[in-house]
């Protein structure tokens, strides 16, 4: 392993037990359900379905980003330790955390000049972000050094493909994404929307698909058509789920038949509380790596 952190946010949905395997270090976003403030931990303050569950009952959800100052006080203890540090951030097409932890780094470097401080802006989210830190630690295992992986994180960040989908639009018409008419008409029709992350990182509606068993095979079909070798894709796949395991499990049963090289079994985890306070349940999606986002 490399001499260095390698470090992310809890929004990149991975368990807690995939970021220690790992040796990724993370920092925690906040939400605030019915007004009392928690840390986006992973599950550990509140479990994902007693979340998704208030969520369902009609609790008040809002989330909070990581500031400059929580940042500068999460990077010090490793510049003490004599480590460089490459940080991966959520998204800044969804999050402000970016900026953040660059006010952070600016301030850091005069106090460690010595010291390497990487901020990366990931233009992922959930276990997209996941997935790009899961493949940086193959490469630093594999010996790389900092300032490659950091070279490699900003030249392919783009390769990794994002596809969503929900069969619950309530969450969609509260957070004021869509009209309440239209979310009474998508339920009656049952539509669900699909919609993916574009190349600056935004998350964009693509389609509108009636029925949950086609908006499953039209996921999947999506990655047959981006995903890096096509059929031959040999690296990782992960999806993540807010409280809708068994359609994941779906999706990810059509993309270990229809991908027989697969670098093992599609990774299946939880949308943490943070993107999940956004989404409702209902919602799954699915990440692999592929050609250039480029819209």
């Amino acid at each position: 392993m490399g001499d260095y952190i390698l470090s992310g946010c809890s929004t990149a949905d991975l368990s807690r037990e995939h970021f220690e395997k790992r040796d990724i270090q993370f920092t925690c976003f906040h939400f605030f359900l019915n007004g009392k403030q928690y840390p986006d931990d992973l599950g550990q303050s509140i479990s994902f379905p007693d979340f998704y569950k208030a969520m369902e009952n009609g609790a008040d959800t809002k989330t909070s980003q990581v500031n400059d100052d929580e940042y500068e006080a999460y990077f010090t203890p490793f510049l003490e330790q004599g480590k460089d540090i490459l940080h991966l951030c959520l998204s800044s097409g969804i999050s402000g955390a970016y900026n953040s932890a660059l006010i952070a780094q600016k301030r850091l470097q005069e106090k460690y000049p010595e010291r390497k401080i990487y901020v990366v802006d990931s233009l992922a989210a959930s276990s997209g972000f996941g997935l790009l830190l899961d493949t940086l630690a193959d490469l630093r295992d594999g010996g790389m050094n900092i300032d490659d992986l950091h070279e490699w994180a900003e030249t392919h960040k783009r390769e990794l493909h994002h596809w969503f989908f929900s069969t619950d639009l309530t969450f969609y018409v509260k957070g004021g994404r869509i009209s309440k008419a239209a979310g009474w008409f998508g339920t009656a029709l049952k539509i669900c929307p699909l919609l993916n992350v574009d190349h600056l990182g935004r998350l964009i509606p693509r389609e509108k698909i009636r029925t949950k068993k086609k908006v499953i095979a039209r996921i999947v079909e999506k990655m047959q058509a981006y995903a890096r070798n096509r059929a031959d894709y040999n690296g990782k796949c992960f999806i993540s789920n807010s409280a809708c395991y068994e359609d994941a499990r779906a999706v990810a049963d059509m993309v270990e038949q229809a991908f027989p090289k697969l670098n093992g079994k599609v990774v299946i985890n939880s949308i943490g509380t943070v993107i999940g306070s956004h989404t409702g349940p209902g919602t799954v999606a699915l990440f692999f790596w592929g050609d250039e986002r480029v819209d």
